[in-house]
């Protein structure tokens, strides 16, 4: 089975280990596409020092999550997310960011570097960029200043991630930009595509930004699938309910059609509404125990539990 997971951060982290999990029980064939739209932190900083660079962090912690289960892919593992410490110029920064912007500059193909970065992990599939250029995410905000009708545009992730406004839409920085065409691939080829879990405005909808990545999506004969939060994130989705989630997806993508949504039981106030909005976009809904009790962490084994049961019921080759 052919999987394409899309998002960047935790959230996709998470859906990852989780992937993991079903193997070597199951045959997949995993290729994450990651947002590069980050501008904080080890990544920020990294963009600002090296022109033209894509922002590393997700992109390592997606090939952290997929490396091999044995003591050299753990070793590598631990030492790509380590942090330099100390007080000079590198304290801070993950080992691997730093290693996949030297493979990229060596190299002079970020999706050679990536390719480069996973052998070396032992990946147990694949990292791709959502785009080969760094992108910057704009938002328009409402509730930012005394007038709370007053639309205000917010650029950056991170500003968009911690507004106090509530976010109405996003959209990307270069507007003409274009999609890695090995993503592009990967989802054409796909026997299920999954959004999600993550930051839902800054990590999941960037992807339905691209305009060739839409439209491939919304051609694609996969199953999708959509894996919501276990709870709102300050700033971004304060406020948010689920079926809100559901409901911006569809604004920013109408014509990509979701066929599964997978929820937390105990993250859903309100099942009944959740199942209507579901079912508005044609899709199931799955209500499972997912996390970790008494968390907002995702759980790995239930997750991954959950995903086979989905995974199941898929006909032909996707089965």
């Amino acid at each position: 089975m052919r999987v394409v997971t899309l998002g960047g951060g935790h959230g996709l982290h998470a859906m990852l280990t989780a992937l993991q999990r079903l193997l070597p029980d199951r045959r997949l064939d995993i290729t994450a596409v990651v947002t590069v739209a980050d501008d904080g932190g080890s990544s920020g900083r990294l963009r600002r020092e090296v022109d033209g660079i894509l922002p590393p962090g997700d992109l390592r912690m997606a090939l952290s999550a997929l490396s091999a289960p044995d003591d050299r892919g753990r070793l590598w593992s631990r030492t790509f997310q380590h942090r330099f410490t100390g007080q000079g110029a590198l304290a801070g920064h993950p080992v691997g960011n730093v290693v996949l912007i030297g493979l990229t500059e060596v190299l002079d193909d970020p999706v050679a570097a990536l390719d480069a970065a996973g052998a070396l992990l032992g990946a147990r599939g694949r990292v791709l960029p959502m785009a080969c250029q760094p992108l910057d995410i704009v938002a328009e905000v409402v509730g930012v200043d005394d007038d709370p009708a007053a639309v205000r545009t917010i650029r950056g992730q991170v500003a968009v991630a911690t507004t106090v406004g509530q976010v109405q839409s996003v959209s990307l920085d270069p507007a003409d930009a274009t999609a890695c065409p090995q993503a592009l691939e990967a989802i054409a080829a796909a026997d299920v595509i999954t959004f999600g879990p993550g930051s839902w405005f800054t990590s999941v909808l960037p992807h339905v930004l691209l305009p060739d990545m839409r439209a491939a999506l919304a051609a694609s004969p996969a199953h999708r699938l959509v894996v919501l939060n276990l709870a709102a994130q300050m700033g971004e989705t304060e406020g948010f309910s689920p079926e809100q989630h559901l409901e911006v997806l569809a604004a920013h993508a109408p014509d990509v059609q979701v066929d599964s949504v997978l929820a937390d039981r105990s993250a859903v106030a309100l099942p009944g509404r959740l199942r209507t909005a579901a079912e508005r976009m044609g899709s199931r809904l799955d209500l499972r125990d997912i996390a970790v009790p008494g968390t907002a962490r995702h759980d790995p084994d239930r997750l991954a539990a959950a995903l086979a049961d989905v995974f199941a019921r898929l006909p032909g080759p996707a089965r």
